[in-house]
Order: C-alpha cells, then structure tokens, then sequence
C-alpha cells in the first residue's frame, strides 16, 4: 500500500514538473524574436559580469590581505629581535605585546604550540591582521595591524566594480535589442510580404525590403524565388485556361448553330441540352480567365439592397425565403452583385436540399441551405475551380463559387463561407456601404435593365 501511494506521488509531481515544463515553453514561444535575444543576451551579460566582478573581488581581497599578513610577520620579527636583544617596546604602530588579552583564541593556541602564525580577525579598534609567536614558555608575543583602511578600499572597489558591471550590462543589452530589432524588422518586413504573395499579390518581392547579406536575406531570397515560380506557374495557368476558352468558342458556336438545325425530336433536345452546357462552360472559363487576369474593372453606383435582392431573387425563379432584418444602401456594381447573389442561390437550390434562406441585415447578405454544408477542404482553402464535392453532393465543375468570390472581389466586397451549427451551407456577402449624398439606382450603371441579364446554373457544387 506504501509503495502504491509512492508511485502515485511520483507521478502527480512528474505530471506537475511536466506542466510546469510546457507552461515555460508555451511563455518561449509567445515571445518575440526580439524580446528572446534581448534576454538572452541580458542573461549572459548578467552572468559573465557577475562571474567577473567576483574574479575580481576575491583576486583584490587576496591581494590585500597576503599585503597586510606580511606586514605583520614583519614587523613580528622586529619585535621578537627587539624582544631578544632586551629591548623594551611599549606598543607602537603595530602594537606589539606580550600575552595581549586581545589576542584570538585560535593564533594563541597556535603560537603556544610552538608554530608562528597570522590571522585576519577583530581587535579593540576594528579589524586587524594579527602575527604571533611563543617567546618564553607560554608566554606569546603578538603584533596587530589595521585592517580597516584596506577593507575601505575592498569596498570602494566593490562599488567601482558594481557600476562598471551595471553599465557593462546596459550598454550590451542596448546592443542586443539594437541588433535584435533590425533582425525583427527584417524578418516581419519579410512575412508582410509573404502575408501579401498569399493573398494573391504573387509580384511582390521581399528581397527589395531586405537588405544585408545575411542569414534573413537568403530566406527573402529563396521566398522570392518561390514567389517568381509560383507566379510563372499562376499565368501559365490562367493563360491555358484563357486560350482553351477562347480556341473552344469557334467550334462552339458551330455546334450551337448546327443543333438548333437539327429537326425536333427527344435525341435532338438531348444534343441542344449538352452544347447549351458546354457553351456555359466555355463562358464560364472565360469569365474565370478575365477575373484572374484583374482586368475587371467595377461600375458602381449606390443601390437599395433590398430591391437588388429581391430582384434576383425573381430572376432565379427559385423559391428562396428572403428576410429583411436591415436595408442598406451599398455602393457596388449592380451587374456583379447579381452574378454573385445568382450563383449563390444557384448552388444553394442544386446541393443544398430543403428550404433556402436569405437574409439581409444591413450591408451583410447572408444565403443559407439545409443540406450537407461545405466540405472542409472549401471552408480551408476557398473555393477552387474544377474541384468539386463528394459525388452525393451533386454534380458540377466547380466554378460557381470561384466567380462569385471573383466578382466580389472585383467589387470591394468579402465573401465567406462556413457551416451552420445544426444543418447546411451558409455563405455571407459584406458589401461597402454607399457613401452619403449618393442617389440611387434602379437600373444598372451602363443602363441596362437588370432583367435581361442571364442569370445561368452553372454547374457548381458546395465543393466548387
């Protein structure tokens, strides 16, 4: 039972140790580059200086003591020849005395033993290195030096040591954090710049920020490296996807014209149902290879939310459930918010399943399905064209989503995307609200009304 409970202490104080342990990593790893060098340099200043001054205080406390044991030896041997030659001496500078009953125990019993000896210890009148030697019998002749004015001078020195070893440390930790500022500023230059190749600005360049042909400029310069690459790799893409768009588009509309020639018949409204998709597609491609391009340029005017919405809500011809909690007046681009909103609802009605909800509260439009909800891999990375769901949640070829996040990007607005905590997809758009003093529009920005604009199922899925 004894060894049971040991066992069990043990390993409640390793468990203890163990979370000790991981709290001063966790306190490591929250500090910054700069505030880990500067204290680590605080640190080892602090100790070499400490290590130092004590080399230096006990070398000077030697050295004055080994001064001040033979003084008093020798000014024993001039009183144990005064002492031999008859001489009377009655004290003087060094106090020379028989029998002094002033005299440590510990030098006594050694002069009495026979050995002559010193020792650093009290007097009447302060500290004082004393010398001993038995004369006659057990009488001991003894001489006494004062040792206070070296002890000032021990403490004088301790206090020029201390301020030394005080500015020595400040000017080093100075230093430090000098230095570790500029390596923080490097490095923090560098991930702003990598912050922005992520977002999508794939021409920035962090070797422009960095200077110095240090350790930080090989990472700048491997992270440009990988930047160049990464955007020779995105152009060479969004070129294949433009120019196999646009070779396609001839063909296509050959093909469209030949189906609507062919007689009616249930084969023919099969072929004219698959040419009328594939010619969406090739559009879609290329809508897609013109907001990758970031040639899109916005018209934007201030809008009623409210009667947007519920604009395009009747061109999709879907049953949507549209709440008002807020109308807003946004300064966007009628034309592209209509895309997006059609997309949406598009997608929502194709994988979603149940009952479609839209919701607006003020500038924030937010489209909700009771299906399986997004697929983890879209909630991570954003939508990504060509990539679709799992085969149970529909099927399309993923660029429904990628244009609408296309479109609002183009329009200064934030698409997201995430899962409702009971069932299915929920995507919010957060518009720019319009400036004050801007009239609104009821058509959009080129004139055009808005019910002649197409609004197409373009095939996306949760996972596009």
């Amino acid at each position: 039972m004894k060894l049971r409970r040991t066992k069990l202490r043990r390993t409640k104080l390793g468990r203890t140790e163990f979370r000790r342990t991981k709290r001063r990593r966790i306190t490591l790893r929250r500090m910054t580059l700069r505030r880990q060098i500067a204290t680590a340099v605080a640190a080892i200043s602090v100790l070499v200086a400490v290590a130092v001054g004590l080399l230096v205080h006990q070398a000077m406390v030697r050295q004055h003591v080994d001064q001040a044991r033979g003084s008093a030896l020798t000014a024993l041997d001039a009183a144990l020849g005064s002492y031999g030659r008859g001489e009377e001496f009655t004290g003087g500078a060094r106090h020379a005395t028989l029998d002094d009953p002033a005299l440590p125990t510990r030098l006594r019993t050694l002069a009495v033993d026979g050995r002559r000896g010193s020792l650093l210890a009290q007097a009447p009148e302060g500290e004082a290195m004393w010398a001993a030697v038995a004369v006659r019998g057990d009488e001991v002749l003894s001489v006494r030096g004062d040792f206070t004015q070296d002890r000032r001078a021990i403490a004088d020195l301790d206090r020029i040591i201390l301020i030394t070893v005080v500015a020595a440390v400040f000017i080093t930790v100075l230093a430090g954090v000098l230095v570790a500022d500029r390596i923080s500023r490097r490095l923090r230059t560098a991930a702003t710049a990598a912050r922005g190749i992520a977002a999508g600005r794939t021409d920035a360049r962090i070797g422009e920020l960095v200077d110095g042909q240090d350790e930080v400029a090989d990472l700048a310069a491997a992270v440009d490296l990988m930047s160049r690459e990464l955007h020779r790799r995105l152009a060479d893409e969004q070129r294949f996807t433009a120019d196999v768009a646009h070779e396609l588009r001839t063909p296509l509309t050959g093909l469209v014209t030949a189906a609507e020639l062919l007689p009616p018949s249930r084969p023919t409204q099969l072929v004219q149902n698959r040419v009328q998709a594939l010619r969406a597609l090739v559009e879609d491609l290329l809508e897609v290879s013109r907001l990758d391009a970031d040639v899109e340029l916005p018209d934007l005017s201030a809008v009623p939310l409210e009667r947007a919405v519920r604009r395009t809500v009747a061109l999709t011809g879907l049953e949507v459930e549209v709440e008002m909690a807020a109308d807003a007046s946004v300064r966007t681009d009628l034309r592209r918010l209509d895309r997006i909103l059609g997309n949406l609802l598009l997608n929502a009605d194709r994988h979603g399943g149940g009952a479609i909800h839209l919701r607006v509260d003020g500038p924030r439009i937010t489209v909700r399905d009771h299906g399986p909800g997004f697929p983890d891999e879209l909630l991570r990375d954003g939508p990504q064209r060509f990539r679709t769901s799992v085969r149970e949640r529909g099927r399309g070829h993923g660029l429904g989503l990628t244009i609408a996040q296309g479109h609002a990007r183009v329009i200064g607005a934030t698409l997201t995307f995430a899962n409702h905590p009971t069932a299915g997809a929920v995507a919010t758009l957060h518009l720019p609200p319009a400036p004050a003093g801007h009239d609104l529009a009821d058509q959009d920005p080129a004139g055009h009304d808005l019910a002649g604009h197409d609004l197409a199922d373009d095939g996306s899925t949760h996972g596009s």
